[in-house]
């Protein structure tokens, strides 16, 4: 590594889960006498089913107000409560995954830039951002922030919901950063950011966690929930979305990032309780690791995304993670104005705009945040170079591109390019390799520079040998002082 950026693994990148409320850590009376035992939900009716969910238990862990227990049990008991009628459901319980793989151009292609000129910042609206945490000291993050809670054991951390991942900081980031003249800016400028934190540092967590967080975003009076994260079907999971979208939650969700894929939509997002979103990439195409099916309600930008990250530091991250909290900042805009959850989610998908793909891409479009809000964005023409801290964007241009002859068995490709910023203050040059056909990043560079214009030679390289034909895409962003973003992106084919 030799930035300060986390490099994520496909795998990595995607195992981002889980957290719960409400743990009783009881000691049930009627265990059996087997040692063995598993972590279960069990979802029951009446008070005798709940009385001998809690005899059979070695452990209670979490009891919700949807009447439903997470227990640790014998797989025989585990078997006796399944035979139960009044037992709706006793699963055991699985691990969720976090959906984000390895600038802010999508706040400027959704609209959002117009709302804020037009005083629209979210102030007055509560986003949980449930996921692995919030770093509580980054400086585009710390003035929107308000209470958290932590809903898994052992972290070791000296806040609760600290953030030792960087998914979560990320996609509050996006979701609502400060307009601070810095770094970057989010959809909302001035929303209250509440950090659930129901994943451990390495990403991952239980669908029992996840509803737990959920049951507690419901139970603040939180307004949006915003999940970018995702797994395999859960009774438990699914109540827990039922009752917070009762009491007036806007749930949104990754849709997944299984694609290329058809029908393959992800849980929570499949639930009729959640905003479903795939991801876009920067020419408002399909990322090819979007999930699709018939359950997406609208599409938002997730393809290189740049947001905050732990350590006080920024990153760029692809994933449906980056489009979720897209939606649910714009969400937390229209609850500011009043709208309750099941009139935001209408006025999001009747606003959205048609991009020309299927409705199992797409669904109703892609996210307007002006738009929704009965803002003029004719004029906007939805570039990737915005001016995100004063002042005007540079430009960023890539001059050449050619496969460099090495006798490596990896390709290698040489970048030309340059940059110009009127305000004479351009900072950085990044440069990214990624793999065109199966997605994830293959190489980076960044270039420290100043002044007015600047210019360059960069070797990138691909790390594994694909063959000749296979697609690469370049992009190259140049930033100045302000956070102000300016884009270029090219594609080049490998040779023999």
């Amino acid at each position: 590594m030799t930035d300060q950026r986390q490099q994520f693994t496909r795998r990595d990148a995607l195992r981002l889960t889980g957290g719960a409320v409400g743990a009783v850590a009881a000691t049930g009376v009627g265990a059996g006498a087997s040692t063995e035992t598993v972590r279960a939900n069990v979802g029951y009716d009446t008070g005798s089913a709940r009385r001998a969910t809690l005899d059979a238990a070695s452990e209670v862990l979490y009891e919700f107000v949807f009447d439903a227990l997470t227990v640790t049990i014998s797989p025989s008991a585990l078997d006796d409560l399944r035979a139960r009628s009044d037992v709706r459901y006793a699963e055991t319980d699985v691990e969720v995954e976090a959906l984000a793989q390895t600038l802010p151009y999508g706040i400027d292609r959704v609209d959002a830039e117009v709302a804020h000129a037009d005083g629209e910042t979210g102030d007055g609206a509560d986003v949980a951002i449930i996921d692995t945490g919030i770093d509580r000291l980054h400086t585009d993050l710390s003035a929107n922030l308000g209470e958290g809670e932590r809903f898994i054991a052992g972290a070791g951390l000296p806040v609760t919901w600290q953030d030792n991942n960087g998914h979560g900081t990320h996609c509050a980031g996006i979701a609502d950063a400060a307009d601070n003249s810095q770094g970057v800016v989010g959809v909302s400028t001035q929303a209250t950011l509440h950090a659930v934190k129901v994943l451990t540092g390495t990403g991952v967590g239980l669908t029992s966690d996840v509803a737990a967080g959920i049951e507690y975003t419901a139970d603040q009076g939180w307004d949006v929930g915003s999940l970018s994260l995702g797994g395999g079907d859960s009774a438990v999971l699914k109540d827990a979305c039922t009752y917070a979208y009762d009491k007036g939650v806007l749930l949104v969700a990754a849709a997944g990032n299984s694609g290329p894929c058809t029908d393959c939509v992800g849980f929570p997002a499949a639930y009729e309780e959640c905003i479903a979103v795939s991801a876009t990439d920067r020419n408002d195409d399909l990322a090819d690791f979007s999930s699709t099916g018939p359950e997406v309600e609208l599409a938002a930008p997730g393809v290189n995304v740049y947001s905050t990250f732990v350590g006080n530091t920024y990153t760029e991250l692809s994933g449906t993670s980056m489009s979720c909290p897209h939606v649910a900042g714009a969400g937390g805009q229209l609850m500011a104005n009043g709208y309750t959850n099941t009139e935001a989610r209408d006025r999001l998908g009747s606003t959205a705009e048609d991009i020309g793909l299927t409705s199992n891409e797409q669904g109703n479009g892609l996210l307007d945040v002006a738009a929704a809000l009965g803002l003029d964005s004719s004029d906007d023409l939805g570039s990737s170079t915005g001016a995100s801290g004063g002042g005007t964007a540079p430009t960023a241009t890539i001059d050449g591109l050619a496969e460099r002859e090495t006798s490596s068995p990896h390709a290698e490709f040489v970048v030309e390019w340059s940059a110009h910023d009127d305000d004479g203050d351009l900072d950085t040059v990044d440069l990214t390799l990624s793999d065109a056909t199966a997605g994830g990043t293959e190489d980076t560079a960044d270039v420290d520079v100043s002044g007015a214009d600047a210019s360059g030679t960069t070797t990138l390289k691909a790390h594994k040998d694909d063959g000749s034909g296979h697609d690469y895409d370049v992009d190259l962003r140049a930033r100045d002082a302000n956070g102000n973003v300016g884009t270029d992106a090219a594609t080049v084919t490998e040779s023999e």
